[in-house]
């Protein structure tokens, strides 16, 4: 795990031996699980460290060192929940997957792992936000290239609580993104608390940390229905046309 350990560090992160171990089991378990259940196309040992496991670790960046309960959409084999999770012990850590294979893999190395405080929810976020227990609960809600912006932040804005935040990995044309859901963020009760720009060799290209907060209470009648959001995005505008939302802090 040396790529992984070399990564951290420059993030501000030294990883424990346990950490460290931990990490190496979740890649066996992930490889020997992507045999028989499509969970990933980067199984190369070199690239699921970086790629993977100290991408999601970026995340880190823009969370406060203290227990929150955090929440992640579309987390597929994981990423980046549970290596944030491997990082820091004391969140409480919810993982949200619609496609059942997946989330047995998840229950499966979370078992392997030891790890508690951690909760698989096999379902569509369009469900879910709907659901009182999550509705309006998390300190911070966590998306790893699941949709466009302006959908995005109608399928995760919901779960956050007020004072939360949407913490979105992003890149390409961020600004741009920005420009385009303003609507759908103000709609939802948003606004872009900051732009956090992360540039680590190991990544290649440069990548984004994008910070939504949630100001105001989502209205009920969001999220729309399942499928309803990534084929109708609330408010969408070409990126070049939208209204520009207030970014309190790029770094």
């Amino acid at each position: 795990m040396e790529r992984l350990i070399a990564g951290a560090r420059k993030l501000g992160f030294d990883l424990s031996q346990q950490q460290v171990d931990s990490f190496q089991r979740y890649y066996e378990e992930l490889v020997c699980w992507n045999s028989r259940v499509n969970l990933t196309a980067i199984v190369d040992y070199g690239e699921v460290q970086l790629k993977h496991f100290l991408d999601s670790l970026t995340v880190a960046l823009c969370l406060e060192d203290a227990p929150y309960l955090v929440l992640d959409v579309g987390t597929g084999a994981g990423f980046p929940g549970l290596p944030l999770k491997l990082l820091r012990s004391s969140i409480r850590l919810s993982l949200l997957e619609s496609r059942e294979k997946k989330t047995a893999f998840l229950r499966h190395v979370i078992a392997v792992l030891d790890l508690e405080g951690v909760e698989v929810i096999t379902g569509r976020a369009e469900d879910f936000a709907r659901d009182p227990r999550y509705r309006d609960r998390f300190d911070y809600v966590l998306s790893r290239g699941v949709a466009r912006l302006s959908t995005l932040v109608e399928l995760c804005l919901p779960f956050c609580a007020v004072g939360g935040s949407l913490v979105a990995q992003r890149k390409g044309d961020v600004e741009g993104e920005i420009r385009a859901a303003a609507k759908a963020v103000e709609a939802l009760g948003g606004r872009v608390r900051q732009v956090k720009w992360v540039d680590l060799d190991e990544l290649g290209e440069r990548r984004a940390l994008l910070v939504i907060g949630k100001c105001v209470s989502t209205p009920q009648r969001y999220p729309r229905r399942a499928g309803i959001p990534q084929k109708r995005p609330l408010g969408h505008t070409k990126g070049e046309g939208g209204r520009r939302p207030l970014v309190e802090d790029r770094d």
